[in-house]
């Protein structure tokens, strides 16, 4: 069987007992099921995950090297040896892992459903549901042709209805959730080609599968003509009663299920069960019972946290355990070897030349008449030709009933294989959306300008609702009084692309300019994050747009620049990649969330600021009438102390807010001896000047608000720096430059431990130094924050205090 040799005239293999007794008892382990089984789970996932690693570079959905991986397994590669098919893949192991990988089929299938939003299909438009219908019958129509082909030459004696309409399910089908990967990867979710695959895949996807049971229905073993009819029929009738009966259940489940709580058990194992019992009974009636568990999951509420629930129980065991498991099936029934000579292989070319010819050009010559641009079209084509899983899945169907001999088997999953591999290169080597050039009137890259009143444009990135009340009352603090029409907020919320189930979910939700794509105008009121941030709104008359970035953590920087450069952001506000404990200790959540913050500085086009939430407000968000809070600014000079310093004196507008700016100086007989190396006086005297201008504006601040206090402290050594900042930090947020100037910063800069937090930011970090939140900033060194001082030089007669107080 693992070869899918013909057997006559060998005996049946005995069949094998679950469990072992032991080495010791004489036993071997790998002649029974249940350790076989493991052995056989715990090769597949080394294999597969390392190849899915080794493909990385080239941005290929893990489908591919699962594929690959069950490919190597099979007598194409290492299953060439009998020896190792003997102990690894003998013949009386199929059953059960044939059983294992269908099972993870069932709830695979269920998950692909979930994945699906049946009433998108209803808002299709005119445009992609053209590209579905080419999509498909360009391909099929070429499938049943080179049907016939190969019915005269290599597969004589099937059945030939049913042969013609597996071959065109085929060729026409395009794997939805592969594509929705791909497109994720290759930041085109939110553009119009995104838009128009997914909608013009979801079509295709439904109409592949009705098809593909028809197929069925016609590959039966019965004589009776009337066999597929009857199938067909009670098919039909199934999936209208569960149209009738499956949503009505799962809706009075979902009422049950309320948003941050979680989901009982009982609700969980009876969908499970559901699910089992659709399986059965369309395995009963002759179709698939991957069909009934598929119809259960599209029929399922997307609202509300079930259906998210259900993918976080059941995602990682399906797709990392049980469903590798069926590539393997599949590769053990693939010998390439089956293909021999010139004919076949020409064949192959073929089959492959037609699948790709079918999708590509049909959907580009419709896409063209569509007023849809050249490469545009051309990309729409390409990625239509995505097959992956879905494909296998019919190509197994078709082996099982018989319908595809070995080497048109070996051919067809041959030519999924390459179809899906050329999807992304040929993608990026033809589409390239052109990036929006920076205008040139985006200056305001920093919060310090000369013209103070300007708007005030952040963008505030959070990873989870943990970061929301913090960020929106530090929104709350930043809007002041005077500008309720000069602060925008555009709230990011990042979140990681990977091949789980549940990041389709948040494809599904995808949401451009913080609208989902696919209800392009329609607001979901069950989305908590967006909720908050309009009540927000409502009560504050602060414009905030919500936004979700899905990538994964290689380029989730990138996404954060280009937003903040398209939506001219004068600073980016990331949270830190630590989080409090309930004893005031900071816990790393993740460490890739750092890499990412590291990276932003790098290559931000504005200002940037880490933010430490220790809960500035509390939990909850405080009303402007009921805003108290004490800010500290820490200053020691330099390019990113005036950033802190600007934000600062803007947020101390608020009425509710009461500023203190610490300055440190050192005192004068300790002047370049305060630490034990060698320092050199600065000579850039414009730099100081532009300290002591800024400080010259919060000086007279100072005289003239009692909510605004400014300090010199005189220090002598880095101890009394670190205690000086250690008795003024009692307050609700400091503000502090990443990399201070002057001798007192470079004096404590060997207590850092966290680069990107710079000198103080990291001793910040200790709850021995503060309970409070804490906003590290970086200036935008660029060339507009070069120009910054010839710019305030120009207005220095607005503000003449320098002298001391």
């Amino acid at each position: 069987m693992a070869s899918n040799a013909t057997t006559l005239g060998h005996t049946c293999p005995s069949p094998m007992k679950a469990t072992s007794n032991g080495i010791f008892q004489g036993d071997s382990p790998i002649d029974f099921a249940l350790p076989l089984a493991s052995l056989q789970i715990c090769v597949v996932i080394v294999l597969t995950r390392g190849l899915a690693f080794l493909l990385r570079p080239l941005r290929q959905p893990r489908v591919i090297a699962e594929i690959i991986g069950g490919i190597l397994l099979g007598p194409s590669a290492l299953g060439r040896s009998k020896r190792f098919l003997e102990v690894m893949f003998p013949p009386k192991s199929q059953t059960v892992l044939d059983t294992l990988a269908n099972i993870g089929l069932i709830f695979f299938m269920f998950l692909v459903g979930l994945e699906m939003d049946i009433t998108s299909l209803r808002r299709t438009g005119k445009k992609a549901l053209s590209i579905a219908v080419a999509g498909i019958s360009v391909p099929f129509t070429l499938g049943i042709g080179s049907s016939f082909i190969l019915r005269e030459s290599i597969s004589k004696g099937v059945n030939g209805t049913a042969f013609l309409v597996f071959m065109g399910v085929a060729l026409s089908i395009t794997a939805f959730p592969v594509l929705a990967r791909i497109l994720a990867e290759l930041k085109l979710l939110t553009t119009d080609i995104g838009r128009m695959a997914m909608s013009a895949a979801a079509v295709n996807d439904v109409t592949a599968w009705i098809l593909l049971a028809l197929a069925i229905a016609l590959s039966g073993s019965s004589h009776s003509p009337l066999a597929p009819f009857w199938v067909f029929l009670c098919g039909f009738v199934f999936v209208i009663c569960s149209i009738l009966i499956v949503p009505q259940i799962f809706k009075w489940m979902a009422q049950r299920c309320h948003e941050g709580e979680p989901v009982e058990e009982t609700y969980i194992c009876a969908t499970l069960a559901v699910v089992l019992a659709a399986g059965f009974i369309t395995d009963a009636i002759g179709i698939h019972a991957m069909f009934g568990a598929f119809v259960v999951g599209v029929l399922i509420p997307k609202e509300g946290p079930f259906a998210g629930a259900l993918v976080e129980k059941i995602e990682d065991l399906v797709s990392g355990i049980f469903l590798p498991l069926y590539f393997v099936s599949s590769g053990l029934k693939t010998n390439i070897a089956t293909i021999k000579g010139l004919h076949s292989w020409g064949l192959l070319a073929l089959v492959t030349f037609t699948a790709c010819f079918g999708k590509i050009v049909g959907t580009a010559v419709v896409s063209l008449a569509c007023k849809v641009p050249r490469k545009e079209a051309f990309a729409l084509g390409f990625l239509m030709n995505t097959k992956g899983l879905v494909e296998l899945i019919v190509l197994n169907i078709g082996k099982d009933r018989k319908v595809l001999n070995d080497q048109v088997f070996a051919i067809m999953v041959l030519m999924a294989l390459f179809t899906t591999f050329i999807t992304t290169p040929l993608v990026l080597a033809i589409y390239k959306p052109a990036r929006k050039a920076r205008a040139a009137d985006y200056k305001h890259r920093t919060i310090e300008r000369k013209n103070s009143k300007s708007q005030l444009r952040i963008l505030a990135c959070f990873h989870s609702t943990r970061n929301i009340p913090t960020m929106i009352n530090l929104f709350e603090a930043s809007r002041g009084v005077h500008k309720s029409e000069g602060l925008c907020v555009y709230a990011l919320h990042l979140m990681e692309l990977s091949e789980r189930p549940s990041a389709i979910l948040m494809v599904r939700k995808a949401r451009k300019n913080g609208l989902p794509f696919w209800n392009k105008g329609i607001r979901s009121g069950t989305d908590r994050i967006v909720v908050a941030f309009e009540a927000f709104q409502q009560l504050s008359h602060v414009s905030v747009r919500p936004m979700t970035s899905i990538s994964s953590m290689s380029d989730m920087h990138e996404d954060i620049c280009t937003s903040a450069d398209s939506k001219r952001a004068a600073i980016i506000i990331l949270p830190f990649h630590k989080h409090e404990r309930l004893d005031g200790t900071l816990e790393t959540t993740r460490s890739d969330f750092r890499w990412v913050n590291q990276r932003v500085l790098e290559h931000a086009p504005c200002s940037v600021g880490i933010l430490i939430d220790r809960g500035l407000g509390g939990t909850t968000h405080v009303s402007a009438s009921n805003v108290s809070y004490s800010i500290i600014v820490l200053f020691f000079g330099g390019r990113d102390d005036r950033e802190a310093l600007a934000y600062g004196v803007r947020m101390a507008e608020h009425p509710g807010i009461r500023l203190t700016v610490i300055r440190f100086l050192v005192e004068p007989e300790t002047v370049g001896r305060i630490t034990s190396v060698d320092m050199v006086e600065n000579p850039n005297t414009t730099l100081r000047s532009m300290d002591e201008e800024a400080l010259s504006d919060v000086k007279l601040n100072a005289i003239q608000d009692d909510s605004i206090k400014y300090e010199e402290n005189f220090v002598r050594n880095a101890t009394e720096t670190i205690a000086t900042i250690r008795e003024s930090s009692r307050c609700n947020l400091i503000l502090v430059g990443r990399m201070p100037d002057g001798e007192v910063a470079v004096a404590i800069n060997r207590s850092g431990d966290c680069p990107e937090l710079g000198p103080v930011g990291s001793l910040l970090t200790s709850s021995d130094f503060s309970t409070a939140s804490v906003l590290v900033i970086q200036q935008y060194s660029g060339q507009d924050s070069l120009n910054l001082a010839s710019e305030m030089e120009e207005d220095s007669s607005a503000g003449m205090y320098s002298e001391a107080i």
